[in-house]
């Protein structure tokens, strides 16, 4: 099974460059975060004639997620169990269902903006209670992947310069915490090899050529329980499908897709 995660940065904008990429990179389960757009709005007709069935959740915003699947999308789940709410709103930032046997989560984990904001407390209290849900899935002895835009890095090698990051969210030790407490109750990251450069980041700002100049960060994660860590046999970051296209083609996404092979 070949699993993927990508953050779109609105999924009608990329169409142009989300289709052809399922169709290269042939993905059997595909974990979309940042769509942008409310839920009867997502282009479900293209995917499904690619094959895909497609679960989806967004509020017209800058929030919204969707699993794509081939290979069965059962039991869908909308928003975390106990997940907290924003500004009197749950957030379309978590969406699950079962694929292939898998129990996958798409995610959207809040930015948090600054370390005084009430958004970073709701980003902790939102990741919290991701770690709820995760032990309830492992609980449940199904193998289960956790996919998505974390808004985290993991380690200080995961930004371009971590002395730019002083007091800023993203890097902070509560933040890297909560993912450790992830891995405490039981799942395994899967760090994906860089294909171009020694860092696999997936994330570059548009502005001051941070592409280019690959001063990105890796905050797009992939967890899987034991069972499913023990069966990858690849995972890469895809920075083709970052790059720039021609001139008058489509802007990419600000991040790249996170391509796991699992040998089921």
């Amino acid at each position: 099974m070949r699993i993927a995660s990508w953050n779109v940065n609105n999924v009608v904008a990329r169409m142009e460059r989300l289709v052809p990429w399922l169709e290269s990179a042939q993905p059997d389960v595909v974990c979309l975060q940042e769509l942008k757009v409310g839920t009867d709005e997502v282009p479900v007709a293209p995917f499904e004639q690619l094959g895909y069935a497609v679960a989806a959740r967004g509020d017209g915003r800058w929030n919204g997620v969707a699993i794509l699947s081939r290979v069965g999308l059962d039991d869908v789940q909308l928003d975390l169990a106990d997940q907290p709410a924003w500004d009197g709103v749950v957030e379309p930032r978590a969406i699950a269902a079962t694929c292939g046997g898998v129990r996958v989560w798409s995610l959207y984990v809040p930015n948090g903006r600054t370390i005084d904001d009430p958004h970073y407390a709701y980003k902790l209290q939102w990741l919290a209670a991701l770690r709820t849900q995760a032990e309830t899935d492992l609980g449940a002895g199904v193998p289960l992947a956790i996919l998505g835009d974390f808004n985290v890095a993991p380690t200080d090698d995961d930004v371009w310069d971590i002395s730019l990051f002083t007091d800023s969210t993203h890097v902070t030790a509560a933040e890297r915490a909560a993912l450790t407490a992830l891995e405490t109750s039981g799942l395994v990251e899967v760090v994906p090899r860089a294909l171009k450069y020694d860092k696999p980041y997936t994330f570059w700002d548009y502005r001051q050529l941070a592409f280019p100049k690959n001063t990105g960060m890796r905050i797009d994660l992939v967890y899987t329980s034991p069972d499913l860590a023990g069966k990858v046999t690849d995972a890469y970051v895809d920075r083709e499908a970052r790059k720039p296209g021609k001139k008058g083609t489509p802007l990419p996404s600000d991040h790249a897709p996170v391509v796991v092979d699992i040998a089921l």
